[in-house]
């Protein structure tokens, strides 16, 4: 039996600011998220795009601890959230934040996303998880391997496995080049100067 979500009061609380969701991690993880969080409006108007019905699974790529999901589920009650991300730390930390909210809606998979069948799923948020392997960027922590190599190698597989997927998949890219989109999908918005692309499958 799924645990039942805390109080929506109590939620709601939760979800009220960035800077009071934040305080479900340690400061540690809290200062990751200027540069490698969601923030909550992002996930808005992400979730409004990708929650076309009750019935869809929406994958996170590159989940990190978990916000976009969290947040997503509390947005979108209805809705099964699941997050993908390699490092176990963020996922422990993703576990614990889930836990304290008690949302029965989401779940975290400690994998890379490579190891997943994208078929298992029906639409994507991605905020571009890839760019760390660049060289210059911002980066989580030095736990894994990064390269300009291994960008253009999960770019190239996810633009492969999103070619596959049906007519109608739904995918939302935040802060990407969109080197990971195929020619196939065609954007249907843009919000917040051009950061937030909103992409369907024709």
């Amino acid at each position: 039996m799924k645990p039942s979500a805390k109080s929506m009061p109590d939620l709601e609380n939760w979800f009220s600011a960035d800077a009071t969701l934040h305080q479900l991690y340690p400061e540690s993880i809290r200062s990751l998220a200027r540069m490698h969080w969601s923030p909550l409006h992002i996930t808005q108007k992400a979730v409004s795009y990708l929650g076309v019905n009750d019935k869809v699974k929406i994958l996170d790529i590159g989940s990190g601890a978990g916000k976009f999901c969290l947040a997503g589920a509390f947005y979108k009650p209805s809705i099964l959230f699941t997050g993908v991300e390699q490092r176990k730390s963020l996922i422990e930390h993703a576990e614990i934040a889930r836990k304290r909210l008690g949302l029965p809606n989401v779940q975290f998979i400690h994998r890379n996303f490579t190891q997943l069948d994208l078929k298992d799923y029906d639409h994507f948020y991605f905020y571009n998880a890839f760019f760390e392997n660049l060289v210059g960027t911002e980066k989580i922590d030095n736990e894994i391997v990064y390269s300009n190599e291994l960008y253009n190698y999960y770019s190239i597989y996810l633009y492969n496995q999103l070619e596959k997927m049906p007519r109608g998949t739904r995918v939302v890219t935040y802060c990407s080049w969109g080197d990971e989109i195929p020619p196939s999908y065609q954007m249907a918005e843009m919000h917040f100067n051009d950061l937030l692309k909103c992409w369907i499958k024709m």
